[in-house]
């Protein structure tokens, strides 16, 4: 739970931050490629400390769907803080 809330929080400070009107599918494809980045790091650190959503799971499928959800987690993080930064900067 920790490591998806880390996501989550970090996913807010990269929408929130990143200035000006943002193009969706710019952003969205810039939140992928930093989510599975992201996602493939804490995945493995979820791997061999039994935390997050690949502690239950075995061998490389495990790995994959952490990897996905927490680019998925990444992901929804970014719209988020991009909602905030357009609602508090209008």
């Amino acid at each position: 739970m920790w490591l998806e809330l880390l996501i989550l929080i970090i996913g807010l400070a990269f929408g929130f931050l990143k200035k000006g009107k943002e193009d969706l599918w710019e952003l969205l494809k810039t939140g992928l490629i930093i989510g599975i980045v992201l996602g493939i790091v804490f995945a493995i650190i979820g791997m061999f400390t039994g935390l997050g959503f690949v502690g239950g799971l075995a061998g490389g499928f495990g790995l994959l769907v952490g990897i996905i959800i927490y680019a998925i987690i990444f992901i929804v993080g970014v719209f988020i803080g991009d909602f905030l930064e357009k609602t508090i900067r209008k």
